[in-house]
């Protein structure tokens, strides 16, 4: 009896070494690649965003919405200077949608498409009228990727707004506040510090973007892994990301990549503002006839850094801040409340 109980002993011995190995070369595996990992925790029965690669099925517009999803994902190579096609090179620099809009405009936080499609039609002050999904997009066809508008009619268009609907159908109450926009920042009341947004850049920014802040290109015909964050393939001075507010919230919600939440930031505000401003510190394309924004002058952020404005306030201060001060302003003259 004691020799059986032996033999059952080294066996499970032999057992629990044998599990313990092949944890171990799981293990090993999945740390060759964590891009093959859906790392995304849902308990049983909590909502979440659609996923292409899960959801789309037999959607009856599935192809269109598709195509939506890849013109995000691949802009420069369907709608800008990458396209085979040069008639579709409306897009004037190589980002993609989700250079800010990031998982395909899933991720909340980062301006996410969820929800997005039944808030329009809107007022914009910046064209000073009721505008369509269409003509946001526009916007950014123009400003984040310092180009041209996209035709309305054309199927890449249809199919941004077909994936921007498909994403926005049964959303929760309780989700879209989460989804919408970006995260707010507590902005401090002085003037953004460059040498301490510079300091921040060098500890969190340069993995990504690199020192020179030109991002991460495989190879001249590829599309960036990491976005360039200044100079002539980024973003133009009218784009939104341009504002030192926004981009702060932008950041503080996002940043560092892979890290940061809406709801686990890994900066302090202080640190999101200063970035903000040193990133913008920098030489960008020039939007157009700016001075055409905002027809209604007194609508205008207060971060917006390009005039005319309806107050005296200077170039500098609608910058880099301190903002505190123009949205009193504001306040006291026109009863108007200001938050970025």
């Amino acid at each position: 009896m004691r020799k059986f109980d032996r033999v059952i002993k080294r066996v499970s011995l032999l057992i629990g070494f044998s599990l313990a190995v092949t944890l171990f070369a799981g293990f090993s595996l999945i740390s060759v690649d964590l891009g093959l990992i859906d790392f995304r925790t849902v308990n049983k029965g909590e909502w979440k965003p659609k996923s292409i690669a899960t959801d789309l099925g037999n959607e009856k517009k599935a192809a269109l919405i598709k195509l939506g999803f890849d013109v995000i994902t691949k802009t420069p190579e369907l709608i800008g200077p990458m396209s085979k096609d040069i008639k579709m090179r409306f897009a004037g620099n190589n980002l993609t949608c989700q250079s800010c809009h990031l998982e395909a405009g899933t991720k909340p936080g980062s301006g996410s498409f969820v929800g997005v499609y039944n808030r329009f039609p809107q007022y914009r002050g910046r064209e000073d009228k009721i505008g369509t999904l269409e003509e946001r997009i526009d916007g950014c066809m123009e400003r984040s990727m310092n180009g041209q508008k996209l035709p309305h009619n054309t199927l890449e268009m249809q199919g941004m707004i077909a994936y921007m609907k498909w994403l926005s159908e049964d959303v929760p109450e309780e989700k879209e506040d989460i989804y919408k926009g970006f995260v707010k920042v507590d902005l401090p009341e002085i003037k953004a510090d460059l040498v301490a947004g510079k300091a921040t850049f060098e500890q969190h920014c340069v993995v990504c973007h690199g020192n020179n802040g030109q991002g991460i290109r495989p190879g001249e015909n590829a599309m960036y892994q990491f976005p360039p964050l200044w100079g002539n393939d980024s973003y133009n001075h009218g784009a939104g990301m341009h504002r030192v507010i926004t981009a702060a919230e932008f950041i503080k919600g996002n940043m560092p990549f892979q890290q940061a939440t809406y709801d686990k930031p890994v900066l302090t505000d202080r640190e999101a503002y200063n970035v903000a401003a040193y990133i913008n510190s920098f030489d960008r394309p020039q939007k157009s006839n700016p001075e055409a924004d905002f027809p209604d002058k007194k609508k205008k952020p207060v971060s917006t850094p390009y005039g005319p404005w309806a107050d005296g306030f200077s170039a500098e201060q609608h910058k880099y801040g301190p903002f505190q001060p123009i949205m009193k302003f504001y306040k006291k003259e026109y009863g108007i409340s200001k938050n970025k």
